[in-house]
């Protein structure tokens, strides 16, 4: 199934939106509640899955969402296609600060392999599906490098990370990496997860207790702040229940925090 050809504009910096222009009934499909705003004409429907996979049995539909439901992720996509005359334009934006990258998937043969919560939208065509790690013992305690998801189709698709997004290229090298830091790779990337090393480096490192181990040759994006660890933070500095923040960065208040 080819893809709808999308053409787009990515606005600002650091909370970006992503502007798509349709022409007369073309497709975009994005996950439920992402969408921003969009023009008159712009019609939208909630389906169950990515509609590439129109004659599939009902088995095999709910195999699907199972996967879909064990990850977390929503079990419905929104379709967003332009019902009226003319060019029409819808956008979408990041739920947390980041970028949104454009991945041309007929550059990249086909498939993209991201983070399960780094898809933002595609053309309608590209299909989605959930990928396990192999190794299920270590997935199991890898975080969020245990559950991927894999984009396949010849047309765009937009991902987003947190913080500085960084692109590397391997050429038969390897590269181990925080499992959260990962965006995703494209296809001729070998993807595992290892342990840190010694006891003492799992227990006192602070890096955690597995590593995202990456090789092959073609192209790595990564992320400096992965939303997880920015929520880490954020509840670690929440006041607890009915208690008081009034001595937040006081001496005396990091010495309370200490002995609790």
């Amino acid at each position: 199934m080819r893809s709808h050809t999308l053409e787009y504009q990515i606005f600002g910096d650091d909370m970006q939106i992503i502007e798509i222009e349709l022409d007369p009934a073309e497709t975009v499909i994005a996950e439920a509640g992402a969408m921003n705003y969009m023009e008159d004409g712009i019609s939208f429907e909630t389906r169950l899955g990515d509609g590439t996979e129109a004659d599939q049995s009902m088995l095999g539909k709910m195999f699907t969402l199972g996967k879909r439901a064990l990850t977390g992720e929503s079990l419905f996509l929104t379709h967003f296609t332009n019902r009226g005359q003319g060019k029409k334009r819808v956008a979408f934006a990041a739920p947390y600060p980041g970028k949104i990258i454009p991945i041309d998937l007929a550059q990249h043969g086909g498939v993209f392999t991201c983070q399960k919560d780094a898809f933002l939208c595609a053309a309608y065509g590209t299909s989605l599906d959930i990928t396990f790690n192999r190794k299920i013992g270590t997935g199991l305690f890898g975080g969020e490098g245990f559950i991927l998801e894999t984009l396949s189709g010849d047309g765009l698709a937009f991902i987003h990370a947190g913080g500085t997004v960084v692109q590397k290229r391997l050429n038969g090298e390897m590269l181990r990496v925080d499992t959260g830091c990962i965006v995703g790779f494209t296809r001729g990337i070998e993807y595992s997860i290892e342990t840190t090393g010694s006891l003492k480096s799992m227990v006192f490192g602070g890096e955690g207790i597995f590593l995202a181990t990456l090789k092959g040759t073609g192209t790595v994006y990564l992320q400096s702040l992965p939303f997880s660890r920015l929520a880490d933070r954020i509840l670690r500095h929440m006041p607890k229940m009915g208690g008081s923040s009034r001595d937040e960065g006081s001496v005396i208040g990091g010495l309370g925090r200490l002995f609790e």
